[in-house]
């Protein structure tokens, strides 16, 4: 089940990293470092409407609530969003990873972040592993559910 998000705690701290990235990974890795107690969640959303497909995505789980610093600026309605998380990492595992991926990879970018092989392979995203595939499973099904065609009526 979905937390509900926090709209006002999003764009507060949307504001606080004044960040201008679209990049959802590292808007979210900042907001997990300002939030006390949060996790780091990497999936997918899915919004009613353009793309009509599963997003890649980053965001912050409270206790009780989701924050989602990216998003909210771009001018999405808060009540057509559903997250389908598929990693959560605790602030201290994101950095070790962050710094890990740094270190092995210095050509690349640190996020996202993905567990260990083996990968499968769930469309035309990144490879994750089972967790990814799950979620961008139940991901498509939203997207088709939100995003059926209109039949029109016939008029005589």
């Amino acid at each position: 089940m979905n937390k509900p998000l926090d709209a006002a705690l999003s764009r507060e701290i949307a504001l606080q990293i004044k960040s201008k990235e679209k990049d959802s990974f590292n808007k979210s890795y900042k907001a997990a470092l300002l939030l006390e107690g949060s996790m780091y969640v990497q999936g997918f959303l899915v919004v009613d409407g353009k793309p009509y497909t599963p997003i890649e995505h980053s965001w912050v789980e409270l206790d009780d609530r989701l924050v989602d610093p990216t998003r909210l600026q771009q001018g999405d309605n808060v009540q057509e969003r559903y997250y389908f998380p598929a990693q959560r990492l605790g602030v201290e595992e994101l950095k070790a990873a962050v710094e890990e991926a740094k270190e092995d990879y210095p050509d690349d970018p640190p996020l996202p972040v993905y567990g260990e092989a083996p990968y499968e392979y769930y469309g035309d995203v990144m490879l994750g592993g089972k967790e990814y595939k799950d979620a961008h499973e139940q991901a498509l099904v939203k997207c088709r559910e939100l995003n059926k065609p209109k039949i029109k009526k016939e008029t005589n």
